[in-house]
């Protein structure tokens, strides 16, 4: 294993996990001003606790991977060759 493959999970995970805050700071925001009525919406719907978790796991899942390929592509520089 390179040097600079050790540090790569920890990079990743670092993406993630702010992109992830990032998703779920979103969907907070979306649920707390109700936003075109949605938590209207999911309050009011049988299903409303699993449209919630649908909600933020889409946002965070999305958010998350986002944050991953922006820290991927922008590694200009931070690999160093052994």
């Amino acid at each position: 294993m390179r040097s600079f493959e050790k540090h790569l999970p920890l990079f990743l995970l670092k993406h993630a996990s702010s992109g992830m805050a990032g998703g779920g700071v979103l969907g907070l925001g979306l649920l707390i001003l109700d936003i075109a009525s949605l938590r209207t919406l999911m309050g009011q719907s049988d299903g409303g606790m699993i449209a919630i978790l649908l909600l933020f796991v889409g946002l965070m899942a999305t958010f998350g991977a986002v944050a991953m390929a922006i820290g991927i592509m922008t590694m200009n520089g931070v690999i160093e060759r052994d």
